[in-house]
């Protein structure tokens, strides 16, 4: 019986006294609140921070709105994520690093606890109806299983409804999603004119309508956050063609022409500076015409993929206008992290190539060049179109120097908010969003939420600039750390370390900028103020303890010819388990057995009938892995590594009719390299000798019977129903501890295979 119950029960129905609990509203007048963010893109590749890329929506927003010159967010994609749902330090709630993995430590986590309660918990707790559509990322690789647990998915953070893209980098074409607690296939295929960013805008605009036809007066938060502009750059090839010859200029050229743009716009202060060129940038001139060719067509790709994004933009405050809801809505848009250095001096066709092997490619060839924006392309742009997407500022995403942390935002309310097109230069952080939807919104933190007690939020309202833009700024102070490299800023000053270029924590040298007369951080002025350097070192460490910012990890641009994931993966989990059984039912899963550089088989238990074909396991997607597959009436496997050549398997002999043990066999015979053997019911049909660094490498998710998303083998890619296998199966079965028996056997064949 419910223990408020206020009516009155007798005997009959008739003479009882009926009572209804309150259905929770927010404060009267409450607005709806939509917040749009997008990934990896700098402070200047907006085109109302001084672009020169056609953003004409997100433009039009901030003509409705107010610009934020001199807005801060974290580093890096997760742990920014993590600090705007939350409204905390990213360190605080387990996000020192990106939400894939646990660590071992407390700002490790890579899963927020819940007594850091998410703004859609509060804003749906306060009868509000929410709604998640995009990049999650706030979940460990562990937890992105058909069987969860849920607790840290968007249905356990506050949202009603989710279709989320739960990992980080993935293709716009071939994601793997999620709606509410199911892993799902996209509605359709590339070919049929599929594009993530589209999905995702419809889902959500699915989502307001649906409430809004059924609960008018109820407002909605609704969370829209586009896996744009982060690699692989995605969009369809009339987006790309618009900007032919556009960016033949070169970078170089480019900068100043958007310094000058920022000028006029405002969005910096007239004594700004053009900070000078860093090393991992070559001169536009010094370049052959050949890279030139390339480097401006991987430009041409990324500022369609952004113009494509900004149509689904105006398409959703498209939406809102039509259905009368755009004047009663709070927008928030804004970037997560500033412009990626992340594809190299070159560029890349395939990013994770340089992820696994540590190491930068070379110029991609001119049919790669083709490909570029496509499918089977999984690019991103050279190191100099980063650096011309944070002007005026320095550095790159993973840097706390302002070009991986200072960022556009842009808010638009037009109920409260009257400076139409004004700009706002008080300094603000990314937790200072939350703080300023809760007041507009008449809502205060729960002390408990869901039976858990809450902590304090670390935010400071925005509220008051909306007035002025002269109200004096309300926030004094702010730490950052991304990868070692660290900052403190307080009151118009800030130290920074560049930690990639030292030796050691120890040795780390810090710089001084004072902002509020150095708006792009040029003038390095320790040497000047020793003592108010050692008071902001000094004050960091103070920050560090409070906020929980230990233990430090490595900068993955420490090895400085590529990436070095290594240190950062010192603590992490390993695998315990040695035997594993997927059924046919399974969905693809992103908890992935550790094959590299280890012995393993997989058997695959079929009840083969003529005609049958279809992957039996696949492990990784169109950028690299292994998958063993039947095809025309052979047991076939191929060895994807990383888009650079790929290693095919087929049977001696066609498969006989009945229940069969298919056998993909792997050896290890020394450092990275091995013998794999394909087997029917133990009879040996083929062998291969593998010898590369890294051993099979698998990005994304694996997956049973069918391929997870896009697929390993190129040829595969006309296969419908992303090749699930047609037959009867009943399981796949794999071991990860070898029996001895065949070892000699293996080794000798090892040899032979080596020298022929």
């Amino acid at each position: 019986m419910e223990d408020n119950f206020r009516g009155e029960i007798k005997t009959s129905y008739i003479d009882s006294t009926p009572w209804w609990p309150e259905v929770k509203r927010p404060p009267k007048d409450a607005p709806n609140v939509l917040y749009i963010i997008l990934d990896d893109t700098g402070y200047s590749q907006i085109g109302c921070y001084g672009s020169l890329v056609e953003t004409p929506n997100i433009d039009a927003l901030a003509a409705d709105g107010l610009r934020y010159s001199d807005f801060h967010v974290n580093a890096m994609c997760s742990p920014t994520r993590a600090s705007l749902l939350t409204g905390c330090n990213n360190h605080t709630v387990g996000f020192s690093y990106l939400g894939n993995n646990d660590f071992g430590f407390p700002s490790l986590r890579g899963e927020v606890p819940s007594k850091y309660c998410f703004i859609s918990e509060i804003l749906r707790d306060a009868g509000y109806f929410t709604c998640t559509t995009g990049k999650w990322h706030l979940v460990n690789d562990a937890h992105m299983t058909g069987a969860g647990p849920y607790d840290n998915w968007p249905s356990g953070k506050g949202f009603d409804k989710s279709y989320t893209l739960l990992h980080a980098s993935t293709s716009q074409y071939y994601p793997t999603v999620v709606r509410g607690n199911e892993i799902v296939d996209p509605p359709f295929l590339p070919d049929e004119g599929y594009q993530f960013g589209a999905d995702i805008v419809d889902n959500a605009i699915r989502y307001i309508g649906d409430q809004k036809s059924t609960d008018p007066e109820k407002p909605f938060f609704c969370y829209l956050a586009f896996g744009a502009m982060h690699g692989p750059h995605h969009a369809p090839k009339e987006y790309i063609d618009r900007y032919k010859g556009k960016f033949d200029m070169g970078w170089d050229k480019y900068r100043e022409l958007v310094f000058e743009k920022q000028k006029k716009l405002g969005i910096i202060p007239q004594d700004a500076v053009l900070t000078e060129r860093n090393k991992m940038v070559e001169a536009w001139d010094s370049l052959s015409d050949r890279e030139k060719k390339v480097f401006a067509r991987y430009m041409e790709v990324f500022a369609g993929f952004l113009t494509y994004t900004d149509e689904q933009i105006g398409r959703i405050v498209d939406y809102l206008k039509a259905i009368e809801q755009y004047d009663n809505t709070l927008i928030v848009f804004l970037t997560d992290n500033g412009a990626s250095a992340e594809g190299g001096p070159n560029g890349c066709f395939n990013e994770f190539y340089h992820i696994y092997t540590m190491e930068w490619g070379d110029l991609v060839s001119e049919d790669e060049m083709d490909l570029l924006g496509g499918e089977t392309a999984n690019a991103n742009y050279p190191t100099g179109w980063a650096w011309a997407g944070n002007t005026p500022l320095k550095w790159y995403k993973s840097w706390v120097h302002a070009g991986g942390v200072k960022v556009p935002l842009i808010m638009t309310y037009p109920k409260l908010i009257k400076d139409k097109g004004g700009i706002r230069p008080q300094f603000h952080y990314v937790t200072d969003i939350n703080a300023t939807v809760l007041d507009i919104c008449g809502l205060e933190v729960p002390e408990y939420l869901n039976g858990v007690k809450q902590e304090p939020k670390h935010g400071v309202s925005m509220r008051y600039s909306f007035e002025s833009a002269d109200a004096p700024r309300q926030r004094r102070q702010q730490y950052f750390e991304m990868h070692g490299n660290r900052g403190m800023w307080c009151d118009g000053w800030k130290a920074v370390t560049n930690h990639v270029d030292s030796p050691s924590f120890e040795d780390d040298v810090w710089e001084l900028y004072h902002t509020d007369e150095d708006f792009s951080e040029a003038k390095n002025v320790a040497d000047q103020y020793p003592e108010k350097l050692e008071e902001l070192k000094t004050l960091w460490w103070h920050e560090a303890g409070k906020y929980g910012v230990l233990p430090l990890i490595e900068s993955h641009f420490r090895n400085i010819n590529g990436f070095n994931f290594n240190q950062m993966w010192f603590h992490s989990p390993h695998e315990n388990r040695k035997h594993y059984v997927w059924y046919p039912q399974m969905s693809p899963s992103f908890a992935k057995p550790m094959f590299g550089n280890k012995s393993f088989f997989i058997t695959s238990h079929v009840d083969y009938r003529k005609g049958d074909e279809g992957v039996l396991f696949g492990g990784g997607v169109d950028c690299g892995g292994f998958v063993i597959y039947v095809e025309n009436g052979k047991f076939c496997a191929c060895y994807n590594f990383l888009q650079k050549f790929y290693l095919d398997m087929e049977s001696k002999k066609e498969i006989p009719e009945g229940k069969h043990d298919l056998v993909f066999d792997f050896v290890k015979t020394g450092d990275h390299k091995g013998v794999a053997r394909l087997l029917i019911d133990g009879e040996e049909q083929a062998e291969l000798l593998i010898d590369t660094f890294p051993l099979f490498p698998m990005p994304g998710q694996f997956s049973v019977c069918r391929y997870g998303s896009s697929p390993i083998k190129p040829s595969h890619r006309n296969k419908a129903d992303y090749f699930r296998y047609t037959g009867s199966i009943h399981s796949v079965e794999l071991e990860m501890e070898r029996p001895m028996d065949d070892i000699d056997k293996i080794m000798e064949l090892a040899v032979a295979l080596g020298t022929e």
